[in-house]
């Protein structure tokens, strides 16, 4: 009798083999090391026409290796019909309960070839299900069915579990909440590579700044003293800036194609409190102020943001910082010249405005204040807020509000790589009480939060905008100015790959309008990066396709191209302190004629302050070897043909605008570099 049934039984289950479908997983660990688990991980499949039961894969064993692959099958007793989600779900652990698992993507193969990719690249930290909809970008209303709707509310339950906004101060934009290194997520972490590179670097960074020095407060007695402690790291730029740092040309240069370009603006008609006279600049010229102005000859840089800002005290010493406006003249030969320097917003006596026919040292020591003003405004207005601040507002904002199928998480994910994580470090290591800026620069402490508060309450859209910045300032047909030409070129770029990828998913205005995740986004923009300051025109709704290709190419803009141009050329224009002194020990001078080379030395920071600087700049200027370029998108989170056909197409833009760059640079005396697509980072990341 046992016998009996032990055949039927046998064939039963002959018959179900037979009569069942296989579906083939392969799921990928991708590129973060210690992917793997200790844990069980089961995998469900859901279709149109039903679900699998859960299936354990094979073994997972921790390595230390990358891009671990793991295949199994998933057998059904019919067909699931269309895929559309898949369940993962980590077993317990007794010995292991927290053994975290990164996951790439899962593809999924039916029994009638078809293949269906799931990008997910995410940790999972916990043995709860996590549900993954099939890899096409979609929005909310084009979903048709309960499990992937549920799909949507899933992610954004989790990941406004995850990510929740914080207050750093008051009346600067709004930052993740995390108060330790071990609260940010996993997926917003440096992989281990990074984390070693980084340790590495600030390891080297030590070794720059030579140990005997950094603690040493004495003051530099000779340029040459200078020349000593800069021979110790040098870059083809840095030399060329070290040579050329006293002149005019170069000091106009700058304004141009150093890593401050966004202050220089044409000036049509002289301020006020700026009382510049012909006499003063075109004495013995038949040239006239009125008529160089009105020919679009005479430009301006008005640092009036500074004026009364509190200077830092260091080392006991009282520092100082200026607030200056400089005049420059574009010459007959193209170049930019400074033709007159006021070192404080009011006009007085004892604020004299400096002159390229004054003395040597007295013209000197002005140029010195306004490349010190020129350090505290760049660091903290062009680069601190206006890329790693904002960075972080449109990062937080996306996870909170965008979910992974959502055509724009999968755009901008790749623009958000590790700004969470390199913000949480500068604002614990610079710009914390203790911090590098706050020790050694002029604003550091209380003037730095000043400088932040009315930055960003003079931030607006268009000045965010590179084409509208540029028109907005004058600066459409200044010669060689490099800044303008490759970041335009970029901007066109960027802007014509978001509108190929976008306007396959919004086909009209009402689409965009009716996108509610997309006005969350855009509103947590407005509400928690500009403190829903009513005088800003940074929109805080979206109503046309327009409206919204012009925001993400900003976002996109922002978070690559325009951090590069303010980031990448740190150490070559800071690394010769003279050039860009981060701190200044003496008050502005008041009467010209006294000014003397000691005069010049005794106003530059001590040792220990350059030397904190140098490194810092050197730092802060350093790639690591897994940084990401713009257009290299190795998650590829996208799986619809249109976006992977236009992702091909802008790859191919940007080598084409890298050859042309690289052209131009060959006959360049000094070649600018930061807006080459092969240096640009697709992330504020460092």
């Amino acid at each position: 009798m046992s016998t009996s049934w032990s055949i039927q039984i046998t064939l039963v289950q002959l018959m179900q083999e037979k009569m069942s479908v296989v579906y083939e997983v392969t799921v990928y660990t991708g590129d973060a090391a210690h992917a793997s688990t200790f844990h069980n991980v089961y995998i469900t499949l859901v279709g149109t026409e039903g679900q699998s039961e859960s299936v354990e894969l094979t073994s997972w064993l921790p390595s230390i290796h990358e891009r671990s692959v793991k295949n199994c099958e998933v057998k059904c007793s019919k067909p699931l019909g269309e895929l559309l989600v898949i369940i993962l779900r980590k077993e317990h652990h007794i010995l292991f309960p927290n053994s975290p698992w990164f996951v790439a993507k899962v593809e999924v193969k039916s029994p009638m070839g078809d293949i269906y990719p799931f990008p997910i690249y995410k940790w999972i930290t916990d043995c709860e299900e996590h549900y993954f909809r099939e890899g096409s970008a979609v929005l909310l209303s084009q979903e048709k069915h309960d499990i992937t709707k549920l799909c949507w509310t899933k992610d954004i339950v989790e990941q406004q579990g995850l990510f929740n906004w914080a207050e750093y101060k008051s009346g600067l934009p709004h930052i993740m909440k995390a108060e330790t290194y071990s609260a940010l997520p996993l997926d917003v972490r440096f992989y281990f590579t990074k984390t070693i590179e980084m340790g590495w670097t600030a390891v080297k960074a030590l070794e720059l700044k030579l140990v005997e020095w950094a603690e040493c407060k004495e003051k530099f007695r000779s340029i040459e003293d200078i020349q000593r402690l800069y021979s110790c790291h040098r870059t083809e730029i840095s030399d060329y800036v070290h040579d050329h740092w006293k002149e005019d040309s170069f000091f106009g240069y700058q304004f141009l194609n150093g890593v401050n370009p966004m202050v220089i603006r044409r000036c049509r008609a002289l301020p006020q409190n700026f009382p510049v006279t012909d006499e003063m600049v075109f004495k013995g010229s038949k040239q006239r102020l009125k008529d160089e102005m009105k020919n679009g000859n005479i430009f301006l840089c008005d640092y009036k943001i500074l004026d009364g800002v509190k200077a830092n005290i260091i080392n006991g010493k009282q520092q100082y910082l200026v607030a200056p406006l400089v005049l420059l003249h574009k010459t007959p030969d193209d170049k930019l010249k400074p033709i007159a320097i006021q070192l404080k917003q009011t006009p007085a006596e004892d604020n004299p405005i400096f002159l390229p026919t004054d003395s040597e040292w007295d013209w000197l020591l002005a140029k010195t204040f306004v490349r010190n003003a020129d350090f505290n405004l760049h660091e903290l207005s062009s680069h601190l807020l206006r890329t790693h601040l904002l960075a972080e507002v449109f990062t937080v904002a996306l996870l909170r509000h965008l979910p992974m199928m959502h055509p724009l998480y999968k755009l901008l994910m790749p623009h958000t790589r590790y700004t969470l994580m390199i913000n949480f470090l500068a604002r614990k290591f610079l710009i914390s009480d203790t911090g590098t800026f706050t020790t050694f620069a002029s604003s550091g402490g209380e003037g730095m939060l000043t400088i932040l508060r009315r930055a960003l309450s003079s931030v607006t859209y268009r000045s965010l905008c590179l084409p509208d910045d540029i028109s907005d300032r004058g600066l459409e047909d200044v010669p060689n100015f490099y800044y303008r030409d490759d970041g335009l070129e970029l901007w066109n770029i960027i802007y014509r790959f978001v509108e190929g990828t976008l306007s396959c998913y919004y086909k009209n205005d009402k689409m965009v309008q009716d996108d509610q995740a997309l006005q969350d986004w855009i509103n947590d923009i407005y509400s928690n990066g500009f403190t829903c300051e009513e005088k800003t025109d940074i929109p805080k709704r979206l109503n046309t396709v327009k409206e919204l290709l012009k925001f993400v190419t900003m976002v996109i803009f922002t978070c690559s191209a325009q951090h590069s141009a303010v980031n990448a050329g740190q150490y070559d224009f800071i690394g010769w302190m003279p050039n860009t002194p981060p701190s200044l020990e003496r008050p502005p001078p008041s009467r010209k004629g006294e000014a003397t080379e000691a005069t010049v030395l005794d106003t530059f920071p001590s040792i220990d302050v350059t030397v904190h600087g140098m490194a810092t700049a050197w730092l802060l200027s350093k790639q690591s070897s897994d940084s990401e370029f713009l257009g290299n998108y190795p998650e590829q989170r996208f799986t619809d043909d249109v976006p992977l056909e236009k992702i091909k197409t802008f790859k191919e833009q940007l080598k084409i605008l890298h050859l042309q760059i690289q052209e131009r640079n060959k006959h360049l005396e000094l070649p600018y570099t930061y807006l080459d697509p092969e240096v640009v980072e697709n992330s504020v990341s460092v």
